[in-house]
């Protein structure tokens, strides 16, 4: 990408956070960036699917695994370097699909033959309503690839025979199929995968096989694989992550008519993290800018928000 891969990448020292890498001990080094087939599903930990009422004309469906199956160690939500959460289906999964209905049924967005990419995905259910709405290409990241194979692509797989996806008018049934793929990884190396040039004609397409396919080197005419819409809930969590975060997101986001839909806490206690603390980052930076969509205060958690990013306008 010519314009994207010059940006700066932004330290949280360097930005004002006081956060150091000395103050503690570095964190394990980070798992493998990998493309995670839907062949690869774990049919060994198949649980009950349960629906999850998003609002009065939509529910999903998720499945059920802990960390003690996948990874064989006790339920924990976070364990640094190794796991970040991804089995849990956070509050903010199900605030973010409801914001995006809103702006669907507003007019402000619409989905229908967009790349989308859901970063830290988890269950998926952000990814699985673009899906629904007629996305072109949905790819759902998440920082494991066990949580992928266990819990995301059966769960995408589900939640794709059970509803079924918009098609633009006249668009024949059996034309334009949907492309759906999973990657594992930091998103310190993750964009290097992403943004790799897939073959024409190539791709994952749920539910059935995945086909194989060959991928070129990352090059300037990666932007054509840039991404419509960025979504993302609950992974502004950690402060010692929001710079790779934020630049994943600049190197992956279309420039002129890209936008991220960003749903989490405002502040997570104990980590330090927050929708506030990320948003004072691209205020800091002065590329992108915010609008605020949602407050949710229904007091079983922190306040929730969900807001609106994108780049601002050339001057």
């Amino acid at each position: 990408m010519a314009g994207e891969d010059a940006l700066p990448v932004f330290s949280l020292s360097s930005l004002g956070f006081g956060f150091s890498s000395a103050s503690s001990p570095p964190p394990p080094p980070p798992p493998p960036c990998v493309e995670v087939l839907p062949s690869e599903v774990s049919a060994s930990l198949s649980s009950p699917l349960e629906s999850i009422p998003i609002n009065d004309k939509l529910s999903l469906l998720k499945g059920r695994v802990n960390t003690g199956d996948v990874f064989a160690m006790p339920n924990s939500d976070l364990v640094p370097g190794k796991y970040e959460g991804g089995l849990k289906l956070w509050e903010g999964s199900v605030d973010l699909v409801n914001s995006l209905c809103s702006e669907v049924q507003g007019g402000r967005l619409s989905l229908l033959g967009k790349r989308v990419l859901e970063l830290g995905c988890g269950h998926g259910l952000p990814g699985v309503y673009a899906c629904l709405e007629g996305a072109a290409a949905v790819d759902f990241q998440d920082f494991n690839a066990e949580v992928l194979r266990c819990l995301t692509i059966r769960n995408v797989e589900h939640n794709l025979r059970k509803g079924r996806p918009r098609l633009p008018e006249g668009n024949p049934q059996n034309e334009g199929a949907q492309q759906v793929r999973f990657f594992a990884g930091d998103w310190r190396e993750v964009h290097r995968l992403l943004l790799r040039r897939a073959d024409d004609g190539g791709g994952r397409h749920l539910p059935g096989e995945a086909s194989s396919e060959e991928h070129g080197s990352l090059s300037s005419s990666s932007s054509s694989r840039c991404y419509h819409v960025i979504l993302m809930a609950e992974t502004m969590y950690s402060l010692s992550s929001l710079g790779n975060l934020y630049d994943v997101i600049k190197k992956c986001l279309r420039r002129q008519t890209g936008v991220v839909y960003m749903a989490g806490k405002k502040h997570y206690f104990g980590v330090g993290g927050g929708t506030r603390q990320f948003l004072r980052l691209i205020d800091e930076d002065g590329v992108m800018e915010g609008s605020l969509l949602a407050e949710i205060a229904d007091g079983s958690s922190n306040v929730r928000e969900v807001w609106k990013i994108s780049f601002k306008s050339p001057a």
